[in-house]
């Protein structure tokens, strides 16, 4: 990296760490590897396992919440509720369904910019241009008024993409739409790819997917804005974590090096079971030969990593940077198969370490973590559950203790996605994947560990 590439990764991650409000979490994130760390003890699975945080994290209980009790929330909080399914958009189309991954950006004209991923297949594509009409997914874009707490304008931004599950903001204003599916070569419109969306474009933009940032079954994906590096998750029962360097940091699309995580001296090594809270593993990263491969086997880049020593994890999920870290989820990680949280703390772009912040051995306290978010009040973390019964966003402080944050006052077994706050931290924007709506989320977060 050149003297002028690295003052301008300054730069962008000075603004990015300003937009989102991360930087007085710095020391608090750090904490939160320390203090599981302690928390872990002796060998095995992590010791931190039902750790509850006291008061349920400083909110207290949840009831329900005004204005109609659709959520239950700690007293204090309330919530907005907009973009249902079918509902009209600003453009004269109709909300798509299935909502999952989301962020939330500062707009110039002091609104917030949603830009939400839809979860769909096959079917019409719901605008133009799009990169396939035989698929349903893509993403929408809703402008938030923040004081009155109220969307006042939506539309489409993605079309013509499938299973656009999770993905996550850049540094550079942008949204990286992931698509979850590895679909054959049986037409010239292949699926697997990332597909970029600015925060700022007003209506479908131009579909071009980032072909050497790889094609896999994607989930999500955060930026380190010290280096640009792009790191994305494979949602797979067997999958890897993978970094793609880029040749322009900041822009994915004029190509770069596609790599997956390794464990310095033990190739191959399996983190889905038998790990120890709190333990630093050290990382190396090796490289991906072919990252668009022409083949029909949907491990076909996992299995060139694994040749390579590529580390092997248990359907990662959710992704999310933090000072000085990225955070993931492996969904069915963890010897009682429930979840795991995971860090990674990059040192320069050699190498860095891994460590286990979180492993649930209760259904009661974390379930099937899928997207997260990490909050830019205190560092600590928002799960969404995507597991068997009702679902819950939960809490996770920076002393490594869980608690429960939100969930449906009803039968609804619906995943909960797209958890993101607003670059103030004051609000908390999420889904409800079925039957698809969005929440906003109000309150004294300053009560509390987030």
């Amino acid at each position: 990296m050149t003297d002028e590439t690295r003052d301008t990764a300054a730069v962008n991650r000075r603004r990015f760490l300003a937009g989102t409000g991360t930087i007085g979490a710095a020391a608090a994130l750090h904490a939160l590897m320390g203090n599981t760390a302690a928390l872990a003890g002796g060998p095995g699975v992590g010791n931190n396992r039902g750790v509850v945080a006291p008061d349920n994290g400083g909110y207290g209980p949840l009831r329900p919440a005004p204005p109609h009790g659709e959520l239950l929330l700690p007293e204090g909080f309330s919530y907005v509720e907009f973009g249902r399914t079918g509902s009209p958009l600003s453009d004269g189309g109709t909300t798509p369904g299935r909502h999952d991954g989301m962020a939330a950006f500062a707009a110039a004209d002091g609104a917030l910019r949603l830009v939400r991923n839809h979860e769909q297949s096959g079917g019409p594509a719901f605008a133009d241009p799009h990169y396939d009409p035989a698929a349903a997914g893509g993403t929408t874009t809703v402008v938030f008024d923040r004081e009155a707490m109220r969307p006042v304008r939506s539309f489409s931004s993605l079309a013509g993409t499938i299973r656009n599950c999770a993905g996550g903001p850049t540094p550079w204003g942008t949204w990286l739409s992931c698509e979850e599916t590895f679909t054959g070569l049986d037409s010239d419109r292949p699926h697997g790819y990332v597909f970029e969306v600015p925060a700022d474009a007003d209506g479908p933009v131009d579909p071009v997917p980032h072909r050497a940032m790889g094609r896999f079954t994607h989930e999500a994906v955060a930026v380190d804005p010290d280096t640009g590096i792009i790191y994305q998750t494979e949602d797979r029962g067997s999958s890897g974590l993978y970094r793609f360097v880029p040749d322009v940091p900041g822009n994915p699309g004029a190509g770069g090096r596609l790599q997956m995580l390794a464990v310095a001296g033990h190739p191959g090594h399996d983190t889905r079971q038998g790990q120890r809270a709190g333990r630093p593993l050290p990382v190396e990263w090796v490289d991906i030969p072919d990252p668009d491969p022409d083949s029909d086997d949907s491990l076909a880049v996992f299995r060139q990593g694994r040749q390579r020593g590529g580390a092997v994890f248990a359907r990662l999920e959710g992704a999310w940077y933090g000072d000085g870290s990225i955070f993931v989820n492996a969904t069915s990680g963890g010897d009682a198969g429930l979840g795991q949280v995971w860090q990674y703390r990059p040192t320069g772009e050699a190498g860095g370490q891994l460590i286990l912040v979180y492993e649930s051995t209760d259904p009661d306290l974390l379930q099937s973590p899928d997207n997260l978010c990490v909050s830019p009040n205190s560092g600590g973390l928002v799960l969404c559950e995507d597991g068997s019964g009702p679902d819950m966003l939960r809490g996770l402080t920076p002393r490594g203790e869980i608690f429960d944050l939100a969930a449906l006052n009803s039968g609804n077994t619906s995943e909960l996605a797209g958890a993101t706050f607003s670059p103030d931290g004051q609000v908390l924007f999420f889904n409800v994947q079925t039957p698809g709506v969005t929440y906003a989320v109000t309150g004294p977060w300053s009560r509390g560990a987030l």
